[in-house]
């Protein structure tokens, strides 16, 4: 599915074609759909793919004017037949960056996505490519930072409930997180060296008022490999104690 957005008076609107200055989001786009992107807007077919590939690792590349950066984002949704428990997990987003437009391409819907398409993000402009490429990356950042305070409060209820009474359904829920924790882990530090690139090796053009914006991004990113580290640490500690 194409999508066209462009921000007018401040506000977030959608289009029913492409414009310049606007931006396009592709979600589990169909060959189609790809080949719009790549007669359109001149973007490299292998840029696409790579980021429609679920095992793609995230990265940044640039070539020809055009820069990919693929980078992992949560995700927390209730399991199939079983409402009162949620998996957590990542998957891919690749943004392309053009001369005239950001394009954003994901396998699947998601809340990052929604949230600009619905305005939740205030103060974006599409026209300022770089900034609101940040704003995404910091948005990613604080999901992340959410969903390990969430993945905090359930193995800490998990281990109440286990305290009480050993039960499978809680200790499979327990396992379950710790699995969670070790691909935001991975994401994570994937994502701090992608973002770490952007800063150093001044990939993507940086102006000066979206200098603050990126470090504000990566003391995000940090803050959440800690908090994953350290929970990490914390319920396989629990684990261990459990299978004595």
């Amino acid at each position: 599915m194409l999508n066209f957005y462009k921000t007018v008076e401040n506000t977030i609107v959608e289009l029913s074609a492409l414009e310049p200055g606007c931006w396009v989001s592709a979600v589990a786009p169909t060959e189609t759909e790809i080949s719009i992107l790549q007669d359109e807007l001149n973007i490299d077919r292998d840029f696409i793919r790579s980021a429609l590939d679920e095992e793609e690792s995230s990265r940044i590349e640039s070539d020809d004017g055009q820069t990919l950066i693929i980078l992992d984002y949560p995700v927390a949704e209730k399991v199939k037949d079983k409402d009162d428990t949620i998996s957590y997990y990542t998957m891919p987003m690749g943004i392309i960056i053009t001369e005239t437009h950001v394009v954003t391409i994901c396998l699947k819907e998601n809340i990052i996505i929604d949230e600009f398409t619905k305005g939740i993000v205030k103060g974006i402009q599409t026209q300022f490519k770089t900034r609101f490429v940040f704003n995404v990356l910091l948005r990613i950042a604080g999901k992340y930072l959410l969903y390990l305070k969430q993945i905090d409060k359930l193995s800490n209820y998990n281990e109440q409930q286990l305290q009480r009474s050993m039960k499978k359904k809680e200790l499979i829920q327990l396992l379950g997180l710790e699995k969670s924790l070790v691909y935001f882990s991975t994401s994570l530090k994937s994502t701090e060296t992608v973002r770490e690139k952007i800063l150093r090796d001044r990939v993507i053009k940086l102006y000066e008022e979206d200098q603050e914006l990126l470090e504000d991004v990566l003391i995000e990113v940090k803050q959440a490999i800690e908090m994953s580290n350290i929970y990490s640490n914390i319920l396989s500690g629990t684990m261990d104690a459990f299978a004595s």
